[in-house]
């Protein structure tokens, strides 16, 4: 009997080698398939973490040099407004200084849908002009501004939307803490921060602009520009030619203080001015400054240069008598006084009832070519050049003779700027020294280093003492505070109308210096068109207006200035001639 063989199990196929190796790499021998599958898992969600956090940093380092990438475009290809250094009055107080402000640029080639944008931007800042927004992005360039200076909550609103290729720039915005008060002397500056009047043109012209160019113009190594100006005393003298613009119903009205031993302007105002952090209104041509772009016909002021000329020349004194019987007729001209002696008057007579036929009498005695050579001797016949880009030329005649020397002696057929005869009459009453003008701080060791004798000292003196003489007993009575010993010269000029002088439109001005013993300040008061009232009796001349102006102004400013008031004081004959003849 056979024994029965049991059956031998199938046997495996046998593995190729390379999956045996492949099995052994990825699993290794005796571990345990689940846990390594975990750990794959695991290893896989790693590598792909990862990958995304690579993405994630990638897209936040685009995000954030986002910016500087178009601020260097935007440097390249436009203008980016740029840091200035703050102006200051000459005790410190800011009239200009800079602050940051954002402003709000696209880059067309990263912006997905334009469309969208453009109206999410229009409907977050309405005043954005859509067709210009719209014309700006569809454009194939990297960096366009859209809008300048926009709010912060403007910005915050616009951040929010996250419109990709829409970004911000921190720029710098020039802004006037005192608004209107120095606006003509401090002018202004452009939506790029540049100056295009006043100081702040200046200050680009003194190479500003080049630094900036270059890069070298930082916040931080800038210095404060000092200004010649008082604050408190533009504040006064500016408060005083409103109330008198408005009390007189005048077109305009302007007026400047300046420091008669330096050449220094202490205060200049012109009205109508505007406020520069609203610069639209300086384009208006009714707001020019008047003191220095406008030139006009100073009227009666212009007769202290005839006589200083007359005095200067030794021909004459101030006891000379000139025949003001009766008009004087030169061709088919005639010449009157508008309130006539019918006698002869004396040199001093001519100043103080402000005599055009004496006036007119004593520039005929010194001749043409002399009356001209003092004119341009005294800065009055070429345009005056300070720190301000905006002057006028004088308007003289081009052909000079004795019938022009005959109307300029009494301050018509010749228009000069008013700061132009500011600088002439210093030069009358500092002692003889024509000084320039300057709207910077100028000691007055620096003043006389650069002043140029015109006058003698004894013509200084004597026209100081018809100054004093006018306050006293003439037409600039209404003038004289108490305490100031102020002295001064009326001018009443009628304005050329059609090619004819209309005698009720006219051109006030009230030149006053204080103290007339010793003179430290002038003061310059112009109304134009001053309008008849009740108080003026129906006047309109210089002596009714702006001379009772230029009182309440120095009543204010003095005390500011240092001007120490002083009481009882002798008469100018005995206080300014005494004192020039002993000295002499």
């Amino acid at each position: 009997m056979n024994a029965v063989t049991p059956a031998k199990p199938a046997e495996k196929p046998t593995e190729p080698w390379r999956q045996r190796l492949i099995r052994s790499l990825l699993y290794g021998r005796n571990v345990d398939r689940a846990a390594k599958a975990r750990a794959r898992v695991g290893l896989a969600m790693l590598a792909f973490g990862a990958v995304y956090a690579l993405i994630g940093g990638r897209l936040v380092m685009f995000a954030i040099g986002a910016d500087a990438h178009g601020a260097r475009r935007a440097a390249a290809q436009e203008v980016v407004a740029t840091a200035r250094p703050d102006i200051v009055d000459r005790n410190g107080a800011i009239l200009a200084t800079d602050v940051k402000a954002s402003s709000l640029f696209g880059e067309p080639r990263r912006i997905i849908d334009k469309d969208e944008a453009i109206e999410l931007l229009t409907a977050t800042v309405p005043d954005l002009d859509e067709a210009e927004v719209r014309e700006r992005l569809k454009t194939r360039k990297g960096f366009v501004w859209l809008k300048r200076e926009i709010t912060a909550k403007q910005q915050q609103d616009i951040h929010k939307l996250g419109i990709p290729g829409i970004g911000f720039l921190r720029e710098n915005k020039r802004v006037y803490p005192t608004g209107n008060e120095v606006a003509h002397l401090i002018g202004l500056v452009n939506i790029d921060n540049q100056g295009i009047a006043g100081m702040e043109k200046w200050l680009d012209n003194q190479g500003l602009a080049d630094l900036h160019r270059a890069g070298f113009a930082t916040d931080r190594l800038q210095k404060p520009i000092e200004l010649s100006v008082d604050l408190r005393v533009e504040h006064a003298l500016r408060d005083e030619l409103l109330k008198a613009k408005e009390k007189y119903h005048t077109k305009a009205a302007s007026g400047i203080v300046s420091n008669v031993k330096t050449g220094e302007i202490v205060a200049m105002v012109s009205l109508p001015d505007f406020d520069p952090n609203s610069p639209k209104e300086a384009h208006d041509p009714d707001r020019i400054n008047r003191l220095t772009t406008g030139v006009y016909e100073m009227g009666s002021t212009f007769k202290a240069f005839t006589l200083a000329m007359a005095l200067d020349s030794g021909k004459i004194n101030l006891n000379s008598m000139w025949d003001a019987r009766g008009n004087l007729h030169y061709g088919k001209f005639t010449i009157h006084d508008s309130h006539s002696l019918g006698r002869f008057i004396n040199t001093k007579e001519v100043f103080t009832f402000s005599s055009n036929i004496g006036a007119a009498r004593i520039a005929l005695g010194q001749g043409v070519e002399a009356h001209k050579a003092f004119l341009a001797k005294m800065g009055q016949l070429t345009r005056l050049r300070t720190e301000l880009p905006e002057s006028a030329a004088p308007l003289i005649p081009r052909r000079w003779g004795e019938l022009n020397t005959v109307t300029i002696a009494f301050g018509q057929g010749m228009s000069v700027a008013p700061l132009q005869a500011v600088m002439g009459i210093n030069a009358l009453v500092n002692g003889g020294y024509l000084i320039p003008p300057t709207f910077m701080k100028r000691s007055e060791s620096e003043a006389a280093a650069m002043a140029k004798r015109v006058v003698k000292t004894e013509t200084s003196d004597k026209m100081r003492f018809l100054m004093r003489l006018n306050a006293e007993i003439g037409t600039a009575k209404t003038a004289d505070v108490k305490g100031y010993y102020v002295g001064g010269k009326t001018g009443t000029s009628e304005k050329v109308i059609n090619g004819r002088y209309a005698k009720k439109r006219v051109l006030n001005s009230f030149t006053a210096i204080m103290p007339c013993d010793d003179p430290k300040y002038q003061i310059l008061i112009m109304l134009d068109e001053p309008q008849a009232i009740p108080e003026t009796k129906g006047f309109i001349t210089s002596g009714w207006n702006a001379v009772p102006t230029g009182g309440k102004v120095i009543e204010r400013i003095a005390p500011l200035l240092g001007v120490e008031p002083r009481f009882d004081l002798p008469p100018s004959e005995r206080l300014i001639l005494a004192a020039s003849r002993t000295t002499q």
